[in-house]
């Protein structure tokens, strides 16, 4: 007999060959993902990757053309309202009455949710309590800074107490201050027992809140594992080099070049060169004795482990960053960088 509710057993999310097109854009294109429960799953990508598709999809927002989709045993083509009830949804920018106070936003959302006034109220004051606003709870939100709209935002989606959390890039437009503030609101959460699947492209964001990284680009997954699992995909350790004299940085590349095991990438803007290098610490002494002799001064030298957008080009060919908007709203993906396999990392 198939089941009518949740399942305790299944992973809290399965996506199985899941496709979506928008006109002449294949948004997701066979993605295929498991989020077993108690991790938080990071999903990292470009711009354009079609990570809000897939968010949106989960949240029964867009319906899959293709494939299966599973929220915690529940068909989320087939059972939608059942999926809802499991589900709490952050988009990218935060969803709250500038107009009312944080208190009244959350008892009008745990009203929505079927409520009465008094569990709306006592939903209100724990979810306030719980992401620590319980001070700024009678003020009016548009008092309120960016990263205190984001956790009230957050309150928002937690009053309906789901079993799964969406985050559609959290901490979109933060400040460095907010966004460890909203860090640490979703360790509290996950702490206590929620799952949180968020969307990113930041793998610093990832770093500090996911046990389990998926890269998706061009609606496929090309790689998943942990944060370092990822970053070794890369192959090798990075010396960077920031000149502190402009003119000083083509000397610089130029010796990055003998040394590395790749061309070096320049960026002009911040006076920095970077290479991949084998034999990591080993090549750093070499690097500063060959700067030495060649009498350039620099504001910074370091060698570290690869980023995110390192990574990536490694898997695809193209940074990250990205000025190609999301496939659902405006602009249509490349075909550059399909048909490459994924990677999974143990």
């Amino acid at each position: 007999m198939t089941p009518t509710g949740p399942s305790s057993d299944a992973p809290m999310i399965e996506a199985r060959g899941v496709k979506k097109r928008f006109g002449k854009v294949q948004a997701l294109d066979g993605l295929d993902l498991v989020a077993e429960r108690g991790r938080v799953i990071a999903v990292l990508g470009p711009n354009g990757a079609g990570k809000t598709t897939f968010v949106r999809t989960i949240a029964t927002l867009v319906r899959p053309d293709e494939g299966t989709l599973h929220v915690a045993g529940l068909d989320v083509a087939k059972r939608p309202g059942q999926v809802r009830r499991v589900i709490g949804l952050a988009g990218q920018f935060a969803a709250v009455e500038p107009a009312m106070t944080g208190r009244e936003n959350l008892q009008m959302i745990a009203r929505l949710f079927g409520n009465d006034r008094r569990a709306a109220k006592a939903n209100a004051a724990a979810v306030l309590e719980q992401l620590r606003l319980t001070d700024a709870g009678d003020r009016l939100v548009r008092t309120y800074s960016g990263g205190m709209r984001r956790r009230l935002d957050l309150g928002a989606s937690l009053v309906g107490a789901p079993r799964l959390l969406l985050l559609d890039e959290p901490t979109t437009g933060l400040d460095p201050r907010s966004r460890i503030e909203l860090w640490e609101a979703i360790r509290t959460l996950v702490d206590q027992g929620t799952d949180v699947l968020l969307t990113t492209q930041y793998l610093e964001e990832a770093d500090q809140l996911a046990q389990h990284v998926v890269i998706i680009d061009k609606g496929k997954v090309i790689a998943s594992g942990t944060p370092n699992d990822l970053k070794a995909l890369a192959g090798r350790d990075v010396i960077q080099i920031h000149a502190r004299d402009h003119h000083d940085l083509a000397l610089v590349a130029t010796m990055l070049e003998r040394i590395g095991a790749e061309a070096p990438r320049v960026d002009e803007a911040t006076r920095s060169a970077t290479v991949a290098v084998e034999g990591g610490t080993s090549a750093l002494p070499e690097t500063v004795r060959a700067l030495d002799q060649l009498g350039v001064v620099v504001d910074d030298i370091a060698l570290r482990r690869p980023t995110l957008d390192e990574v990536f080009l490694v898997l695809t060919g193209e940074p990250i960053e990205s000025d190609e908007a999301e496939p659902d709203r405006t602009a249509a993906p490349t075909d550059k960088g399909r048909g490459k396999k994924p990677v999974a990392v143990a």
